[in-house]
């Protein structure tokens, strides 16, 4: 059986929420579920809306649903399990469930690093600088698995036998993956002891909305975000704000003030990010002893 965190999960119109809502109003999933009209008109569900999610439940193939998660090796984890990621439970909209493939820890240190899609040969370079010293202190490196920089993190992670997460804004399943051409990158993440995950369930098709909403996921799951490269509206600065919005660090690294795929940095810089020139300025501003590695470091959770 799944939890009820996770069926909602599948309903077309779920939103973190609609889910917080329902629990406000009937204190746990299971007492919402088991709710007639009446009841759920306590909420600021509209009739329509309500309609909508009695149908959908009364429907659900709870059966087909577990093979197809067996089928494609994914785990459904739930915002009450022990097994989700302590540090993601403090952002202001965690997401009520998880799916997952590959190994995802409750407690470790990691970072994001995320940047543009048509990186340059600079973007390139302060990647692999960066992050091959990072990986090989024990620090996972999280990104979106998208084209550009958020490839180059995760092959660079996994070049130097380090730990890397990807952040989908769509189902995880092989099918569903995007964009498609990742697909081996996204099993080699898994079977190097990292994972993929998403808030979003097998066969869901990411949109132009979604891409926004797992940024927030992927500063969620770190104690900071590096920006490598980014213009003056990116992507990768809305992963920054998320970051800033949760009382996360932001750093940036700076870029030649003609470089307009850099201003997105620079600004950042201007507003009080943390520079970095090395990989040292990021160990030492976590504290982290270079002489150890870091996978055990504690979480820093007065966020």
């Amino acid at each position: 059986m799944l939890s009820k965190e996770v069926l909602f999960t599948y309903y077309p119109k779920y939103t973190v929420q609609r889910y917080k809502t329902l629990i406000r109003v009937f204190s746990c999933l299971e007492n919402a579920w088991n709710a007639e009209f009446d009841e759920l008109k306590k909420t600021d569900w509209d009739n329509n809306l309500i309609h909508e999610f009695l149908t959908w439940k009364d429907h659900i193939d709870e059966p087909a649903l577990i093979y197809e998660l067996q089928k494609n090796n994914i785990q459904a984890i739930s915002i009450l399990d022990n097994t989700y990621p302590e540090i993601l439970k403090y952002i202001y909209d965690p997401p009520t469930c998880l799916f997952v493939r590959g190994k995802l820890q409750k407690q470790e240190m990691s970072l994001a690093v995320v940047g543009s899609r048509k990186n340059s040969f600079y973007g390139q370079q302060a990647v692999e600088s960066l992050v091959s010293v990072l990986a090989k202190k024990g620090i996972t490196l999280v990104s979106g698995l998208a084209y550009g920089i958020d490839s180059i993190v995760h092959t660079t992670t996994l070049r130097n036998q380090g730990r890397t997460l990807a952040v989908l804004g769509g189902g995880i399943d092989n099918g569903t993956i995007y964009p498609r051409e990742h697909v081996p990158l996204a099993e080699n993440i898994i079977q190097n002891g990292g994972a993929i995950l998403s808030e979003y369930p097998p066969g869901y098709t990411p949109t132009k909305y979604t891409f926004p909403q797992r940024n927030r996921i992927i500063a969620g799951l770190s104690m900071g975000t590096l920006v490598i490269e980014a213009a003056e509206k990116s992507g990768a600065l809305t992963t920054a704000q998320y970051a800033l919005d949760n009382s996360r660090e932001v750093f940036a690294i700076p870029h030649n003030i003609h470089n307009i795929n850099g201003m997105g940095c620079n600004n950042l810089l201007k507003n009080g990010a943390k520079m970095v020139t090395s990989a040292e300025d990021i160990l030492e501003y976590f504290h982290l002893n270079e002489e150890e590695k870091t996978s055990q470091a504690p979480l820093f959770l007065s966020i």
